[in-house]
């Protein structure tokens, strides 16, 4: 078994955003999808708004430049993830399949053995 991490990207921009009937269904669509996968799920929350975060950089100098805010400014920000065990590729894009995502899309990637 491989672990493979699901970043869950929205558009936050969007008007859904700000009803909180949306919120409502799409935590119960979260919950729901805990409960299908929960024997593949390691971990996972959502995040706070790009708006609390805290970018840091550093330049060939070795310079180390610290600002608030996201790295770079998008359509769709990362608001959450999920930390999943699957068999190969095939299985961990068949449970991505199922994480709700209204105003955006997933992205999965293979966690690097250490």
């Amino acid at each position: 078994m491989s672990e493979y991490l699901i970043m869950i990207y929205q558009d936050y921009s969007d008007p859904m955003w700000s009803d909180p009937a949306h919120g409502e269904k799409l935590m119960k669509e979260h919950m729901a999808f805990g409960e299908k996968h929960g024997g593949s799920l390691r971990g996972g929350n959502a995040l706070h708004a790009t708006s609390s975060a805290t970018s840091i950089r550093h330049d060939k100098s070795g310079k180390v430049a610290v600002t608030d805010g996201a790295f770079v400014e998008t359509k769709e920000a990362l608001g959450g993830y999920y930390l999943i065990e699957a068999a190969d590729l095939d299985e961990a894009l068949a449970i991505a399949k199922d994480v709700p995502s209204p105003t955006g899309g997933v992205e999965v990637r293979p966690i690097r053995p250490t």
